[in-house]
């Protein structure tokens, strides 16, 4: 899946079941836990990513989260913080924060009941 265009702007949550490729500008959170998400070159994410795999070849202010890897090429530039059990971090990139791997399981367990209790609050309602 691909969310390509480099006019491309969203506000607002993004939850994927695929392999997905960022080409635009995305003001929100991306959910893909088992799936790959790439944040191409002119692509640019505030918010935080989860997801199996996370390659960053554009920029990312935010909470990188991933159960395989992260990647963060030459061309990128990253704020925020990296959990994850592996980090490639390429010559000439930009990382300023923390890379934390220890904390990956504890992240996920928060994330994982911040997004259940999100989808409890909204899933049904009725009216006053």
């Amino acid at each position: 899946m691909g969310l390509q265009g480099r006019t491309l702007a969203i506000k607002g949550s993004v939850d994927c079941v695929e392999d997905v490729l960022i080409e635009g500008r995305i003001d929100g959170h991306i959910w893909n836990e088992n799936h790959v998400v790439t944040i191409g070159a002119d692509a640019s994410v505030t918010g935080d990513i989860v997801a199996r795999q996370i390659t960053v070849r554009g920029a990312v202010d935010g909470t990188m989260m991933a159960t395989g890897r992260v990647d963060i090429m030459d061309e990128a530039r990253v704020t925020g913080r990296v959990l994850s059990a592996k980090l490639m971090l390429a010559e000439g990139a930009s990382f300023n924060g923390k890379a934390e791997p220890q904390h990956l399981e504890a992240a996920l367990k928060v994330a994982r009941h911040r997004r259940s209790e999100a989808a409890a609050g909204t899933s049904v309602k009725t009216p006053a």
